[in-house]
């Protein structure tokens, strides 16, 4: 199964780069507004290689690759990033407040070196499809670079919880390496763990289980393509090289704090747009309560029990829905599956696992059925956008940006694991975990040190 090791990371060093002002959110999350920020916030940002400025006069020997290594070299040589003296494991908490809430949690996982293995070998699955792009992008990167800087975020199931108790106990006994809050609000702390006796226990354990990546689909395909070109150019597989493995943060799905959050869809540019009419195309496999509103007191009223309703309505496979309508006829809408309803019929080209999934329902039976969004609409961002926030897809509708938007319930990690396993894909955007790892909180470096 999962094998998985320790390695001397490569971390900034505090006295010479202040965390906060260094470390990144992930390449692929940062805004070109972000990246501003970063770039004002320290000459050693992280920015510089997890995402950097191109310019028009960019050539193949001075490009956004090659200032990413050049900087990530002068770092290293000017003592602002070191390497830690011993092979280690390192512990990793997030302290976050859920979005949309006032509740409180803390995620806790570990980082390792993880064997980079196929998906045929049954034992990483990813949960979504990959684009040819971004892959390019993280991959002429790492040649350049060769380290990793993003983590991967890996989901493995233990009910027992034996890595967690591990890591309570080494949170419990000294005070952390690394500390600091993020521009969301995240503190995030990081231990090291180099004692011989908890890494062999952490391997033992990892070496029953499967692994599902939750988030880095493309740098984990990435660190595969360039595993096998450096395999193609040694002319052998040394199963000991560095770059048969990737900087990975393992979370257990039995932990406390994990949280995936809904991703909602805004329909815009729809064809004949008519709710009206969609609703009596869903008349037969949907229920829906219905919460109008005829000024802006009763809206605020009806808003509240429509999500409230939407989030009780859960097992029912609730679908909020929000169309744009006349003044007299405005409202919000709970559809939820009729029972009895036979979702081989509603969705007979889905697999039995897929239909349990909201986003599915709502994709397979509802866009394309009632509204004419085909998955090919879907691909090409024709008549969807997304959004995290409830009220930023209900404003779509208010702001006339939008003709409808439909909300989610969260899909469960539970049903995340069981698709992935299964070899099966989720729709485009169903998960969103949160909060994010952070970039650069430790690097996995391919070659020795220059």
């Amino acid at each position: 199964m999962a094998q998985v090791f320790p390695f001397r990371a490569f971390r900034y060093n505090p006295a010479r780069a202040p965390f906060e002002r260094v470390l990144t959110q992930p390449y692929d999350k940062i805004s070109p507004a972000m990246q501003e920020k970063y770039y004002a916030a320290d000459p050693h940002n992280l920015i510089t290689v997890e995402k950097g400025r191109s310019y028009p006069d960019d050539t193949p020997q001075n490009n956004v690759y090659a200032r990413a290594a050049a900087a990530l070299d002068d770092w290293i040589r000017s003592n602002i990033i070191q390497q830690d003296p011993a092979p280690s494991f390192y512990a990793y908490t997030q302290e976050y407040t859920v979005p949309g809430t006032e509740e409180r949690r803390a995620r806790r996982g570990f980082i390792g070196a993880g064997q980079l293995e196929e998906y045929s070998a049954g034992i990483v699955f990813r949960h979504e499809q990959t684009l040819f792009g971004p892959k390019a992008d993280r991959l002429e990167l790492l040649r350049h670079t060769k380290i990793h800087t993003g983590q991967l975020f890996m989901l493995y199931s233990d009910p027992r919880r034996r890595i967690d108790t591990i890591l309570d106990e080494v949170a419990a006994s000294y005070a952390p390496v690394t500390e600091l809050r993020d521009e969301y609000g995240v503190v995030h702390r990081l231990w090291i763990i180099a004692d011989p006796e908890r890494v062999a226990a952490i391997q033992k354990v990892m070496e029953e289980h499967k692994l599902v990546i939750a988030d880095g689909h493309h740098r984990y395909e990435t660190a595969l393509n360039y595993r096998n070109e450096c395999r193609a150019r040694a002319g052998k597989i040394d199963p000991d090289a560095p770059f048969e493995h990737v900087m990975m943060t393992f979370i257990n799905t039995h932990s406390e704090g994990l949280t995936i959050l809904p991703t909602h869809r805004v329909g815009t540019h729809i064809h004949d747009f008519s709710w009206p009419a969609a609703r009596r195309h869903l008349e037969p496999w949907f229920a829906a309560d219905a919460f109008p509103f005829k000024d802006e007191e009763k809206k605020a009223e009806a808003r509240k029990k429509f999500l409230a309703r939407l989030a009780s309505a859960r097992e029912k496979r609730a679908i909020g829905v929000y169309p744009a309508a006349e003044p007299q006829k405005r409202a919000f809408y709970v559809l939820t599956l009729r029972e009895g309803a036979n979702l081989s019929q509603l969705l007979p080209s889905v697999s039995p696992l897929q239909r349990e999934l909201d986003v599915v329902l709502l994709h397979e039976g509802i866009l394309e059925p009632a509204l004419g969004i085909t998955p090919q609409a879907v691909t090409a961002e024709a008549n969807l956008t997304y959004e995290r926030e409830a009220a930023a897809a209900l404003d779509a509708v208010d702001s006339g940006r939008a003709q409808i938007s439909f909300l989610l319930n969260p899909c469960a990690v539970e049903q995340v694991m069981k698709v992935a396993i299964a070899g099966e894909v989720l729709p485009q955007k169903s998960t969103d975990f949160y909060p994010k790892l952070l970039s650069g909180i430790t690097m996995y470096r391919l070659v020795p040190s220059p």
